[in-house]
Parts: C-alpha cells; structure tokens; sequence
C-alpha cells in the first residue's frame, strides 16, 4: 500500500507540474492569504500610525476606493482573457506548422504560467477588497493602505503584460524552439553518463542468456524502472535485475521487459510489474531519445509540402547531431549495485541501429530531393562516423544508414550536375 501511494505520487506530480494551471493555482492561493492578511494589519495601530505619518500612502475616500478597485477588476480581466488567447493561438501555431509534440514543453513554460498567476491573484486580491468594502459600508474608514497595494498591483500587471508579449513571441520562434529541446535532451544525457560511470560491473560479467525473462503486463512506452520502490522480500533475497528495453522505447504486451537471474513467483512477480512505469503518452518525457524525436519531427515537418523550409530543417539536423554523438558514446550495457550489493540492475542502451531508423531515416525519406538537407546529412552521418569514440559496432550502423542516403541521392535527384557534386561529398568522406 506504501509502495503504491509512492508511486501515485510521482506520478500525480509529474502531470501536475506541467499542467498549464500549476504556478497560477499555487499564486492564487498566496494573494487569497495575502489579502486576509493585510486585512488584518488595517485594523492594528500600526497601521493608524502610518497613516498620520504617510497619508498620501492611503486612500481615505470611499468612492476613490471603490472606482480604483473596480477599475483593476475589468482592467486586469482582459489582460488575463487577451494573455489566454494569445496561449492557445500560439499553442495553435506550434501544432499546425512544427510538431504536436511540442505543445507540452510550451504549456509548462513556468515563466508563462507565473504571469498568468499574478493576473488572477490580482483579480481576486481586488475582488475580495471589493466585498469587504461593501461590507463595511460608506460610513466606516475605507481600506486606504489595501486598495494602494491593489494599484500597485495593477501596475505590476501591466508591466509583466509587456514582457509576456515579448516572451510569446520570442518562444514560438523555431530556432528558440529547437535550442530549448537541445538543452533539455542535452542535461538529460549528462545524467545518463553520469550514471554510466558509476557502473560496477565488467561487460563479461553481464551475461543475461540464462536469465528468466518476465513480459510487459501491458502496451506503452518504457519510462524506466523504479528501483526504490522494490519490496523487502525481494531485496533481501537478492537478485540481478536486467532492464530490456531501452528509455523511451515502445513495448507490446506480452514483449520482453526484464530479465531475472533468479526466479520469483506471486507478489514478487507483481512487485517487479509494479516497479516498471509505462505510459501511454510518448510526448510526456524529454528522457531517452524523446527530445531527439522532437527535433526530428520538427526537420520532417518542416520538409512538409505545405511548409517547405529547409533551413529549419538543416537547424533542426544540427542540434540532433551533437545529441546523437554523446548518446551513441555511452556504453551499450551499465549496471549499479543498490542495496549495498544486494540487487545489480542492468540496463541497456539503444543501439545506432535503432536511432538511425527512428531519427535519420524519417528525414532522409522526407528530404532526400533537397541538396541542401542531404549535404547537411552527409556531413553529419560522416562526423558520427569518424567518431573514434563511438563503438565498432555503432560505427558500422553509421554505415549502413550512408550507404541507404547513397542510395537515395542516385535515385531521387535528377539533375545530373547536383547529383554529381552530392556524390562527390561521398567520395571525399570514403577518401578521409
């Protein structure tokens, strides 16, 4: 049950946080008790005090009060609808012209999300002074210092209107778009290398033939293994624990998911189920090759007929290759000990194989007319290839996936002069 509420939990806070109404909903709720709060400080002496010695601070007249307040209401209302709007045109755009894949990144755009918080605790800081005013009545002492605080506010909302204008439209930018998706890939690598060095064990030690393989109780794609949240009754016994499909990859159920050295039957089974997150969603995740896809979609979109933009294309080709590079650098099997030895985990990484038939072969197919793309390819494939770093058998799928751009630049481009100079470019690359 313990386990389950955990797991609940992760899983509850990873939607949350990228929930467009996250940082507004918590702002609100930090204006409501601010509201309350400065409420109370009208009523204590320190308040009359200032008042005497800062009057021009407070506003003492009752229908003064009462127009500023009800001004910021519908002032700052249509700042938050025309913000709204302007979200799900952009929202819009992002999907027709470069990915659907994109619109989770944009929608969790804190700085985004933090404006539209402030617009809306304001309108309720101003509506709940509103009330309370009417409560009071004309003949009692206006709320001066309260109603100053909501102009200042106002201002506030003003000028972060300015800068959510000039944030929307630098974020909707494609070269930001492609930047962002690269940073973010680019420190999730960092964490996967970081782990890779903590590997304990040498590559002739892990040998799995002889493990026993446990299926995927259901279709999704692989988000990873959750060691914490294995029982102690597995724990203690100990065991290896190999992880078949690499992060992000799509399983069937009834497809190979882990390997056991030793077998575990009833709640153990369940327990190792429980520990494995599938999901439904491939776009909720920047990890593995999710932010690599992004950038791949946005290449293949952007050679779309309707939009026919190479150079977004070659943009997007060129942050994919840095990616590539270090992700085909890691070691193909790494494993950590947890428990204080008692559990090894085991984990394999995507060949290039694979990554060459998910990332590069789906813009090669869409730009395999268009000089400019294939050149960029070219040279991109030809420095992985290089890549002394890269291991033999990742070089050789390198490879295979020129041969195939060969293939397609004798067969797709009829101009006999760009062919040619093309074919040169592969000829220089075997020539290096």
């Amino acid at each position: 049950m313990f386990r389950s509420i955990i797991k609940l939990t992760k899983e509850v806070y990873g939607r949350v946080i990228q929930s467009i109404a996250f940082y507004p909903v918590i702002i609100t709720l930090g204006f409501l008790l601010f509201a309350f709060a400065i409420l109370e400080l009208e009523s204590l002496e320190l308040a009359e005090s200032l008042k005497d010695k800062l009057p021009y601070l407070f506003i003492s007249d009752y229908e003064t009060a009462r127009a500023i307040l009800t001004t910021l209401v519908s002032g700052v209302l249509s700042l938050t609808v025309f913000s709204f709007t302007m979200v799900m045109v952009v929202l819009s755009q992002a999907s027709s012209n470069f990915s659907p894949r994109l619109l989770p990144s944009l929608i969790s755009n804190k700085k985004h999300q933090f404006i539209l918080g402030v617009y809306i605790g304001t309108l309720l800081y101003c509506i709940i002074l509103l009330i309370v005013l009417g409560a009071r009545g004309i003949d009692s002492a206006s709320l001066g210092f309260s109603t100053m605080l909501a102009a200042m506010w106002g201002v506030a909302c003003v000028a972060l209107f300015v800068y959510f204008i000039h944030s929307i439209s630098t974020s909707i930018q494609i070269q930001n778009i492609i930047e962002s998706i690269y940073l973010s890939s680019n420190r999730q690598i960092d964490r996967e290398i970081e782990s890779a060095k903590d590997s304990q064990m040498e590559l002739q030690m892990v040998q799995t033939d002889d493990f026993i393989t446990i299926d995927a109780p259901q279709t999704g794609y692989f988000r990873g293994f959750d060691a914490s949240l294995l029982p102690n009754s597995i724990v203690e016994k100990g065991n290896q624990i190999a992880v078949v499909p690499y992060l992000g990859a799509h399983i069937w159920e009834g497809m190979p998911m882990l390997k056991i050295k030793d077998k575990v039957e009833g709640d153990d089974l369940e327990s190792l189920h429980f520990c494995c997150q599938l999901s439904k969603n491939r776009n909720d995740h920047n990890d593995g090759v999710g932010g690599m896809v992004k950038l791949m979609e946005i290449a293949v979109k952007a050679m779309s007929p309707g939009i026919n933009d190479p150079g977004t294309a070659i943009d997007a080709i060129t942050k994919l290759v840095p990616l590539l590079q270090r992700t085909l650098r890691l070691p193909k099997i790494t494993s950590a000990s947890l428990e204080e030895g008692k559990i090894i985990l085991i984990k394999n990484q995507i060949t290039a194989s694979e990554l060459m038939q998910i990332l590069v072969q789906p813009i090669r197919l869409y730009a395999k007319k268009d000089n400019s793309v294939v050149a960029t390819l070219i040279g991109a494939l030809g420095f992985l290839e290089r890549d002394t770093q890269i291991s033999t058998e990742n070089r050789e799928g390198i490879r295979l996936e020129i041969q195939a751009l060969k293939k397609d630049v004798e067969n797709n481009i009829d101009n006999d002069l760009d062919r040619d100079r093309i074919l040169k470019m592969f000829q220089d690359w075997d020539n290096t």
